[in-house]
């Protein structure tokens, strides 16, 4: 089933709902610049195993409407606030890749949790994608200003830039190049802010306010979101278990999707 949820005036989110009558419920979001498609080896697999999987578009990606404005991770927490009131989810599982991880925090620290029994992050952008003085496990901020330029410059070589780090192991190019397609279907103006949005913004508070079971998924290769990152969540949020996966880079959910799939059922049905 697909929908589109009303979030704000003129701002419209699409949703896909697959399995709507599984037995459990995985609210996916998806990380920067793709779409829900990215989740593709997941949706394969997880009905199958009697899951609802919902994925979202955030706005100014894949097919949901590209506001001007909005990118920042308070309001993108609204937006899946808003999709969790509109479906009445309740005791599911929230999973977040990279910014959608991000996402993923701020939605557990300003909505407390709204209806998330547990919370799973994928190589996920947080506490800090960049450095900071006290936080030096992060990507130089000029890294991300660099992208930011490109988004606006020449942003089909930006994201073939992007996709060159986005793998750990080996992509076909059919592969390399739908990656590409995700990410070109995504608005210029939102690439960019959201993109400024994960250089300057941090998460460190929002740690300490997550209270549910929380798996931790990461690359141990992650060029986008280091593996330090991962520590850090590891060390910020209570009750967390991290998994290392040790063959991928940012792209966990398609390199090592069988070891990610049952990391992942498992975890929900503890």
């Amino acid at each position: 089933m697909e929908y589109y949820i009303n979030v704000e005036p003129e701002v419209n989110i699409f949703v896909e709902d697959i399995n709507p009558g599984g037995k459990r419920t995985i609210l996916f979001i998806h990380g920067w610049p793709l779409s829900h498609k990215a989740y593709e080896y997941q949706f394969n697999v997880l009905p199958k195993m009697g899951y609802r999987c919902i994925g979202m578009d955030t706005r100014g990606f894949g097919a949901s409407d590209k506001p001007w404005s909005g990118y920042s991770y308070d309001r993108l927490a609204d937006d899946v606030r808003a999709v969790v009131d509109a479906l009445r989810l309740q005791d599911f599982t929230l999973g977040g890749h990279s910014m959608g991880g991000a996402t993923a925090i701020r939605y557990m620290a300003r909505h407390r949790g709204c209806g998330v029994s547990k919370l799973a992050l994928f190589g996920a952008a947080a506490p800090s994608l960049t450095m900071r003085p006290d936080f030096p496990y992060g990507l130089p901020k000029e890294a991300v200003t660099t992208l930011i330029q490109g988004a606006y410059n020449d942003r089909p070589k930006m994201l073939r830039d992007f996709g060159d780090m986005f793998l750990f192991q080996y992509a076909t190019q059919p592969l390399s190049d739908w990656f590409f397609q995700l990410g070109l279907v995504a608005a210029g103006w939102a690439t960019a802010d959201c993109a400024t949005t994960f250089r300057d913004e941090t998460l460190f508070s929002d740690l300490g306010k997550i209270h549910v079971p929380t798996l931790i998924l990461h690359g141990i290769h992650d060029k986008v979101c280091l593996f330090p990152l991962a520590e850090a969540m590891r060390q910020g949020i209570k009750n967390s278990k991290l998994v290392p996966f040790e063959y991928s880079g940012h792209g966990l959910f398609y390199e090592e999707r069988d070891k990610f799939n049952c990391e992942l059922m498992k975890f929900i049905e503890d």
